[in-house]
């Protein structure tokens, strides 16, 4: 299947009549949205952008969590030849009013009565669309509301089908792990080569079901629905995080797609619900565990080991872990940020192969993927077939290929700076091996420079470490220092919890973190890693701290991705306490 534009997957995806498209929770209830549903809902809502003066080429934000909406505002834009702009809807008012304004927006569709008031308490003056009901902005559900005639729309078809491969489909706004965001320019073709190739990658079927969690401001999550809707699978959006778990066990999709935090969390549920149950149910639990890891190069290549021992562990303990996930998955896939091959290892000794796959908004985004037989744990699998790609001298990973963006909005010279010769630098560091499996070792601009001169790369090390249970979330510093430090916020609910078994008070999460016998369990973790470590990447000292990071406090992305720089940042009194020796009030 060559797909030219984005639009060709709207035509597809909108073909089948009165069959399911969507599934969206309503009324405690899922709701099907049908093919005809979301073909006429979306020419509606694109005759009304016109009607409010949107062109060709003009930008229309989005802001909003995943549900049917979202995809009606995102082909009704494309539709037209608009160019979407989604955003996060946890994004700050600052950092939205700076994007719309960035951007040049005429109108904005927001999910909510509050995202409404953030938008015009920033002084927008174009036309707000807010898809809940509400009393505030202009009706979404108005607007898209009416009757579903037999006959297509010839007219809108006509527009639909004239935009071409080289017309700018979105802008998306980077996450700015490492600096001030950018807007990635992406074309129809762009976006449309790399589904090509990841769709010729997996088989799908109609009874294929997948659950949408991923936000879709996120081009990873971006490019599953388009990649789905185009393989007539039926999509299930889930956008408030809390529903996750529940949407699991009544989808049962059978395909899961998750960035690593996901995966990480699961994990760490899973040990702390057995060394909780402890006896013979922790003993059992590490048998299995210990049996898995035998096979795990066999699991991931999605084969069943013909081990008893093996089969008796599936039964007792793996089938279980499947159940997490609804207990129909099939394929279980990961994006987005580094897997780290303790986890991929882990899940693998536990019966669930992850397909680890790679790639940027910039590159729209898949560059490389693991795949059913041919799945190296630890790596990002084998690029696709329609990219070219190469390693500079210092190991950054360049990449050559329809995929890659138009460039960054309005910043010219950004552009320019990673760009030489139609190659685009990703500014990650990795390496290919013989097979042609690339790893990712770290980000070129998060490698640690110790006052000796030695790099250390921090992502392998803190993923590592993430394999406790007890760790939430870790940053390694290090920069011009003389050794590797860190900074750890604890995952709470597992450390209280270990706490009280113990006797330790955990009214006060100061005078927890402080406890010499919690600070001799995490010194438990770092010995552990540091076994493992060269003398230059040893994690010398640490530091807990009381705050448990997210997206809303500021240390993670909307993507879920470690803001290194904003944890340096807020706990810089914390780090030149770690290196002079001092405590910390």
């Amino acid at each position: 299947m060559l797909l030219r534009t984005l639009n060709e997957i709207f035509q597809k995806a909108t073909s089948r009549g009165k069959e399911q498209a969507l599934l969206t929770w309503a009324g405690g209830q899922w709701v099907p949205v049908t093919c005809d549903g979301l073909y006429w809902r979306t020419q509606r809502l694109a005759a009304w952008l016109k009607s409010q003066g949107v062109q060709k080429g003009d930008r229309v934000c989005i802001i909003s969590e995943n549900r049917w909406e979202w995809v009606v505002s995102d082909f009704a834009c494309l539709a037209i030849g608009a160019v979407d702009v989604p955003l996060f809807p946890a994004l700050t008012r600052e950092s939205t009013q700076t994007q719309i304004a960035d951007s040049g927006s005429k109108v904005v569709i927001v999910s909510s009565s509050d995202l409404y008031g953030k938008v015009a308490s920033i002084g927008f003056e174009g036309p707000i669309l807010v898809m809940d009901e509400s009393e505030r902005g202009l009706s979404f559900r108005d607007i898209v509301a009416g009757e579903e005639p037999s006959t297509r729309d010839a007219a809108f078809d006509a527009e639909v089908d004239s935009i071409v491969p080289d017309d700018l489909a979105t802008i998306i706004y980077t996450s700015g792990t490492t600096g001030e965001a950018k807007g990635v320019m992406l074309s129809h073709g762009n976006l449309a080569s790399n589904i090509t190739m990841t769709s010729e990658i997996f088989g799908f079927k109609q009874s294929d079901r997948v659950i949408s969690f991923l936000p879709m401001a996120h081009v990873t999550a971006r490019h599953i629905d388009y990649l789905f809707l185009c393989g007539n699978v039926t999509v299930a959006h889930v956008g408030r995080p809390e529903r996750l778990m529940a949407s699991m066990s009544e989808i049962k999709p059978t395909i899961f797609v998750a960035v690593p935090r996901v995966y990480e969390r699961v994990r760490q549920s899973v040990e702390t619900k057995a060394a909780k149950a402890g006896g013979v149910n922790l003993s059992i639990f590490q048998w299995a565990l210990k049996t898995g890891g035998k096979y795990a190069n066999v699991v991931a290549q999605h084969e069943q080991p013909p081990s008893l021992l093996w089969k008796l562990a599936n039964k007792l303990v793996y089938r279980k872990i499947a159940q997490a996930f609804g207990g129909s998955v099939r394929l279980f896939v990961s994006g987005g940020a580094p897997l780290g091959i303790d986890l991929a290892r882990w899940f693998a000794s536990m019966g669930v192969p992850i397909l680890e796959g790679y790639g940027l908004t910039e590159t729209s985004p898949v560059i490389a993927v693991n795949r059913e037989g041919r799945n190296k744990l630890g790596s990002i699998g084998q690029k696709l077939e329609n990219l070219k790609i190469r390693f500079a001298e210092d190991g950054e990973l360049e990449v050559r290929g329809p995929s890659v963006f138009l460039g960054y909005w309005k910043k010219p010279q950004e552009t320019v700076n990673v760009m030489e010769d139609g190659w685009f630098h990703t500014g990650d560091i990795g390496y290919m091996d013989e097979q042609g499996f690339i790893s990712i070792t770290d980000r070129k601009r998060e490698l640690i420079k110790t006052i000796g001169g030695k790099f250390v790369a921090p992502q392998p090390i803190e993923n590592r470490l993430k394999v406790s249970p007890l760790i939430g979330c870790v940053a390694l510093q290090g920069d011009q220092r003389k050794y590797v430090s860190a900074i750890v916020s604890p995952n709470f609910s597992a450390l209280e919890e270990w706490a009280r078994d113990r006797g330790i008070g955990t009214e006060d999460r100061l005078k927890l973190i402080r406890d010499s016998q919690v600070i001799a369990r995490f010194q438990k973790e770092f010995d552990r890693v540091n076994q493992e470590a060269s003398p230059w990447e040893k994690v010398k000292r640490f530091r807990l701290v009381p705050e448990e990071w997210s997206v809303e406090s500021g240390e993670f992305t909307p993507s879920l991705k470690l803001k290194r720089r904003v944890v340096s940042t807020n706990y810089a009194r914390e780090i030149e306490a770690i290196y002079h020796g001092n405590e910390a009030d």
